[in-house]
């Protein structure tokens, strides 16, 4: 098992026995965001969208026509059609034009292009949609862990400035002792060095 794993567990279990009466407010707002995200996640029916897997045909098929149908290539053999279409009917062929100027043939053509085209790209969009939904809660959890982890460090470096300050303490009482006891050494009658001369 993992140490996060173990963390994670741990936490669990303490939270089952101890509820969450010792939690600070950011901790409790931290975990019901969780909760609601766990819950939101799990009850998501387009939970796998984010996996190439899971994607059916028609889905393949519609994001590759959402994305021929928004490209200059697209645009531009469409409009070579439709001035090739009209050059035809209405220069070339003139009396024996298949589909003479106002063009009923083709406004049919397009309309049913457009009523086909449009679904398929809302499908398309549908579930980019839901992929950005699936991205943005992803995001939340790992800025959260981030902000759990930016917590746990304040919390660290807040524990070693408070050590710090202690230690500093306990040295400057250490010197201020060095100092009280040194004019006392200094002020006691120090024993004379015997004279040399009267050995």
């Amino acid at each position: 098992m993992k140490r996060d794993d173990r963390q994670i567990r741990h936490f669990a279990e303490h939270l089952l026995h101890s509820g969450v009466g010792a939690l600070s407010e950011q901790e409790r707002r931290a975990l019901t965001r969780i909760a609601r995200r766990i819950q939101a996640t799990s009850t998501d029916p387009n939970a796998n969208l984010l996996s190439e897997e899971g994607i059916t045909f028609g889905e393949r098929l519609s994001d590759r026509v959402a994305e021929f149908g928004g490209s200059w290539k697209f645009i531009i053999m469409f409009c070579v059609v439709l001035v090739g279409w009209a050059m035809v009917n209405t220069a070339f062929l003139r009396g024996g034009a298949f589909d003479p100027y106002p063009y009923v043939f083709l406004n049919l053509v397009l309309s049913m292009t457009a009523a086909l085209q449009a679904p398929i790209i809302m499908m398309s969009q549908n579930r980019q949609a839901a992929r950005d939904r699936l991205t943005m809660i992803r995001d939340f959890e790992v800025n959260l862990k981030a902000e759990a982890s930016i917590a746990d460090l304040h919390k660290r470096i807040d524990h070693l400035t408070w050590q710090m300050l202690g230690d500093l303490d306990q040295i400057k009482r250490g010197l201020k002792d060095g100092k009280d006891s040194a004019p006392a050494a200094a002020s006691s009658p120090q024993p004379e060095a015997p004279d040399s001369t009267n050995a």
